[in-house]
């Protein structure tokens, strides 16, 4: 019999995952809400400090359609129109239910203030002040899943596989890191909400447990993954001096609202040699920021860390303090003073525009298996326009609750015990080697984290792609015979053994992906195919087959009028 049974499964619980959790409850089905970490305390929701991208119209004239054009722009010609209307349609409907749950949403003159950043047409995103956006909506979040009865909120607990029986999702197999126990969980739809997964780079601005797993459940379970070569490095991440307790990717809201110079290493501006502008009014799309940043350090014109200066000295320090107030006391705690330095900055991959191929619904071609949050790929295309990532948070998460709430009302349960007891001990025999000579698993993901920085980064070449590829295929066989300590709690070797598994999968998809798309077009930058290519203005999708990853080419979906 299996350890745990409820009607809708959550896997992870950031802001996508809690946000399901409500919308399936308020829908009449019964919730188990799991985290590798702690329960609403994990993920990327929680770190992000910047701002959530929502026509709201309450400070400057602005529209549904007007968002969903801006998002169609950044997204270079590939995003599912569908699901990018849907995250614009459905995104205020989200941020006025936030603020009517707790959460205090900076406000000006009455109204729910707005900011403009990258890529937008008008002033559309809206914050938490002080840089707390991320924390502030978890905190309501988390206030409202504990107000719920209906969810049961479960940490330390990693799922490692999806149960599928007949074509149906079916449940998921766990590991509780702390008991150091396996649990096997009945469920009659499965919401996969674990995130992205900027964990596979060196250079990142992840959580520690963004390493693609939600990606590589889907593929095993049978779903598909669309657009998985589009991942976005944020240009302006920090990389000197040290900064210590704070994002690294806290500079955006400063340039909303200071403006802000992005120089070079000469202390020249430079983004108008790149087919953009910026001159201290943050412009420029992330994709064109990061490619023209990488270029001048090519050029020999970079920082001494491999960057860009991003520079405030002309702003005085009463605005810094008006804009930010106690945000300047910890920079100064840190050795900052944006009067007197610029600081260091630099692309790091951020998000990704790809993921788990999903309808309307949020539902994958298995039956019962959903996707929320980053886990969704499509809505995006070749980039993802500033603001939107939150805002995709909420209404995807919303959506795929609320789809698999209906859903399981209309079946009964599929669970097939013999299925079940077969990947509970394949698994278990999975990670067993305690060869002492061997590599350990966190060995090994360095080496991936490195291989993916260099080699499947922001610019791309096919020679290095194949070689990532290669030695992504060695890792693979490598795996059965890593050392995994013998210890039943707290294993962390057992913990980074899944992990890993799950980012050489993810990993794979990337690069497979990316060496196919022999041009250049949004987040994806191929040296050796630098210019677009309108004959590959199709989306690419990726299974597994017999084992092996394939991909096809689709036409993206378009709405009428589209």
């Amino acid at each position: 019999m299996p350890d745990l049974s409820t009607d809708v499964l959550i896997v992870g619980a950031g802001g996508a995952g809690m946000y399901a959790a409500i919308a399936a409850a308020r829908e009449g089905a019964s919730v188990l809400l799991l985290d590798k970490s702690q329960v609403g305390r994990g993920g990327a929701t929680i770190m992000a400090q910047m701002t959530v991208a929502v026509a709201l119209g309450e400070q400057e004239a602005d529209s549904v359609q007007l968002h969903y054009q801006d998002t169609l722009n950044a997204g270079r010609g590939l995003c599912n129109q569908a699901l990018a209307y849907l995250l614009c349609e459905d995104g205020p409907k989200r941020i006025r239910e936030m603020a009517q749950w707790g959460t205090r949403w900076a406000r000006e003159d009455g109204h729910i203030k707005q900011e403009m950043a990258p890529g937008h047409s008008v002033k559309r995103c809206c914050y938490v002040d002080f840089l707390n956006t991320g924390p502030a909506v978890a905190a309501t979040l988390r206030r409202k899943v504990s107000e719920t009865a209906a969810i049961r909120r479960i940490s330390n607990l990693a799922v490692v596989e999806i149960l599928t029986g007949e074509g149906r999702a079916m449940g998921a197999v766990a590991i509780d890191l702390a008991a150091g126990r396996w649990l096997v969980i009945e469920a009659k739809a499965v919401i996969l909400a674990a995130g992205g997964l900027t964990k596979l780079y060196e250079r990142n601005s992840a959580s520690a447990n963004m390493g693609g797993e939600a990606y590589a459940l889907a593929l095993w379970a049978g779903a598909e993954l669309i657009d998985m070569e589009f991942v976005q490095f944020f240009p302006i991440g920090h990389l000197a001096p040290r900064l210590v307790g704070m994002d690294p990717i806290m500079w955006d809201p400063f340039r909303y609202k200071l403006g802000g110079k992005l120089l070079n290493g000469r202390f020249e501006e430079f983004i108008d040699r790149y087919g953009s502008t910026d001159f201290g009014k943050y412009n420029a799309t992330r994709d064109v920021a990061a490619y023209a940043i990488l270029k001048e350090v090519e050029a020999g014109r970079g920082t001494p860390h491999g960057g860009a200066y991003l520079d405030f000295r002309h702003v005085a320090e009463a605005d810094l303090r008006g804009a930010f107030g106690p945000v300047i006391d910890r920079l100064l705690t840190n050795g900052i003073d944006l009067t007197k330095t610029a600081v260091e900055v630099g692309p790091m991959a951020h998000y990704h525009m790809g993921g788990i191929r999903v309808d309307a619904g949020m539902e994958t071609r298995i039956a019962g298996l959903y996707a929320a949050g980053e886990a969704v790929g499509g809505a995006n295309g070749a980039n993802r326009l500033s603001g939107n990532a939150i805002t995709e948070a909420f209404v995807f998460g919303e959506r795929a609750g609320a789809s698999a709430a209906l859903g399981v009302k209309q079946i009964n349960s599929h669970w097939h015990e013999g299925a079940a007891q077969a990947a509970l001990e394949r698994l278990r025999g999975s990670a067993c080697s305690d060869d002492a000579g061997a590599p350990t698993p966190i060995a090994l993901q360095n080496e991936l984290q490195k291989l993916m920085w260099e080699n499947a980064g922001p610019f791309r070449r096919g020679e290095k792609l194949s070689a990532a590829l290669a030695r992504i295929e060695r890792m693979h066989q490598q795996l059965p015979s890593l050392k995994v300590g013998a210890a039943q709690r707290y294993n962390l070797d057992l913990q980074d053994w899944f992990e890993l598994r799950a980012m050489l999968t993810t990993a794979a998809a990337i690069v497979t992906c990316a060496l196919a798309r022999t041009e250049s077009r949004g987040a994806h930058q191929r040296e050796d195919f630098p210019a677009p290519d309108d004959s590959f203005l199709k989306n690419q999708v990726v299974a597994l087959d017999n084992g092996a990853l394939r991909t096809s080419w689709i036409a993206p979906v378009r709405l009428p009028g589209g």
